[in-house]
């Protein structure tokens, strides 16, 4: 081809300026419809007109974009340079000036902003259907008998917790549910390790928690599978993510929430120093409690001993002697008063008798005198008689029912040594057992070598 002619062939090619920024422009519009784009935000310009024109930028490249005031009513946020935002836009070119450019639909936080929605919004909807209601809320064990733990095995969490309790309480026991604490899994194998540990039993109150972190490294506490299985939980959990600026869902459904990890093994373990004084100022009560029982049973004891020694037969003879002799004193009195009195009868009629000195008066007086004292006499022996004859009764009597009359007549009392009873029945005593047997003259001690129930 000869130059003229590859000269005449450009010629029909060649595209004015406007046409190759229109042609252009229809392409990229043709091919990138919509595109999501993130990067951060830079040189914000909001003229007079409500638009807002940026530039889009990373390490690498940048590229300008435009916002039209129609679309900025849907923005959740104000944006600001230096913020990392995502763009859903159309590509386009700026023809007048050939600017390859972005037209802007739409612009969210990228990174923690998006999560920060998603927390909002879920926060918003668990909220609504009442899963952070105080109401809900479990109380926690005063002295559980076991504690979980349900975080990473290797993180400085576990480390500050189980520092904690050996301090606070060394001798609960402390069960561990290890998880991954963040990334795709970690919410399936915290759910799991609850639904566990309430599935077995095994502890009292459970912790969870992590160390600190960017929201998103948190993100496991904010979702929603996590907060339903605590709700769920019939055992009190402590939430205890992150440091104490830092708020997750778990914190709200949780039934208690706690700065750190360590604030949480603060509250779930209780102190033992408080507890030891508990226990000696109880311990100190019972021996008082006990000494005062003590005290009121020693009474009884002496006021039935002094009982006893009252109904003792020995007592009881001696009251019996003791009143016998005041009976022979009385009798013995009333003897003696009478014969005086009769003797003063006897002088007062022979005083008459001599005033009046008629012998045959004398002598008839004197043989009513004879008869009357024969009468006496007679009366008198008789009358004394009677009351030996009462009282030899009486002594009869008395030695009849006296215990040493029993043994006199060949039976013995046994008597049991511990416990000084009167052996009544063989249920009394078992083989082997030493007793006493007490006979009219002496005692002596024995051991049962059988026991016949006939």
């Amino acid at each position: 081809m000869t130059i003229a002619s590859t000269s005449a062939s450009m010629r029909r090619n060649i595209l004015t300026v406007t046409q190759l920024n229109r042609e252009t422009s229809q392409l990229l519009a043709e091919h990138f419809v919509s595109v999501l784009v993130e990067g951060e935000l830079s040189n914000l310009s909001t003229p007079s007109s409500g638009h807002i024109y940026f530039t889009l930028k990373d390490a690498n490249a940048q590229v300008r974009c435009a916002m039209f005031r129609t679309q900025q009513r849907r923005l959740a946020f104000k944006p600001e340079n230096g913020k990392q935002v995502i763009v859903k836009a159309q590509v386009s070119l700026y023809e007048p000036r050939g600017d390859y450019q972005l037209i802007v639909e739409h612009i969210e936080e990228a990174g923690d902003g998006i999560l920060r929605r998603a927390f909002d919004a879920l926060k918003l909807k668990l909220s609504e259907q009442g899963l952070f209601d105080v109401v809900h809320k479990q109380s926690l064990p005063t002295l559980p008998a076991a504690i979980g733990v349900i975080t990473s095995p290797s993180g400085a969490a576990i480390r500050d917790i189980l520092t904690v309790l050996q301090r606070r309480f060394a001798a609960i026991p402390v069960i561990i549910y290890p998880v991954a604490v963040q990334g795709e899994n970690a919410k399936y194998e915290i759910a799991k390790a609850i639904a566990t540990a309430n599935r077995y039993k095994q502890c009292d109150v459970i912790i969870l928690g992590r160390g600190g972190g960017s929201l998103e490294d948190l993100w496991a506490f904010n979702e929603e599978l996590v907060a339903r299985a605590i709700y769920d939980s019939e055992i009190p959990i402590i939430s205890a993510v992150g440091h104490e600026t830092d708020f997750t869902i778990a914190d709200f459904v949780a039934d208690l929430r706690a700065a750190t990890p360590s604030a949480a093994a603060e509250h779930a373990s209780p102190d033992q120093q408080q507890w030891l004084s508990r226990f000696i100022h109880l311990e100190l009560r019972l021996h008082q409690q006990l000494q005062r029982k003590l005290n009121q049973k020693q009474q009884t004891l002496d006021w039935l001993s002094q009982r006893l020694q009252q109904q003792h037969p020995g007592q009881k003879l001696a009251r019996n002697g003791k009143r016998m002799a005041e009976l022979e004193s009385r009798l013995n009195q009333a003897i003696r008063t009478r014969l005086r009195h009769m003797t003063g009868i006897v002088e007062a009629k022979t005083a008459q008798l001599w005033q009046h000195n008629p012998a045959i008066t004398i002598n008839s007086h004197k043989q009513r005198q004879e008869y009357l004292s024969q009468r006496l006499t007679v009366a008198t022996v008789h009358k004394l008689e009677q009351l030996k004859q009462r009282l030899c009764n009486s002594s009869q009597t008395l030695h009849a029912v006296s215990p040493l009359a029993t043994l006199n007549r060949g039976y013995a009392m046994v008597i049991n040594p511990s416990t000084k009873e009167i052996v009544r029945s063989i249920e009394q005593i078992n083989v082997g057992d030493i007793i006493q047997t007490r006979l009219a003259h002496g005692r002596f001690t024995s051991q049962v070598k059988n026991i016949n129930r006939d």
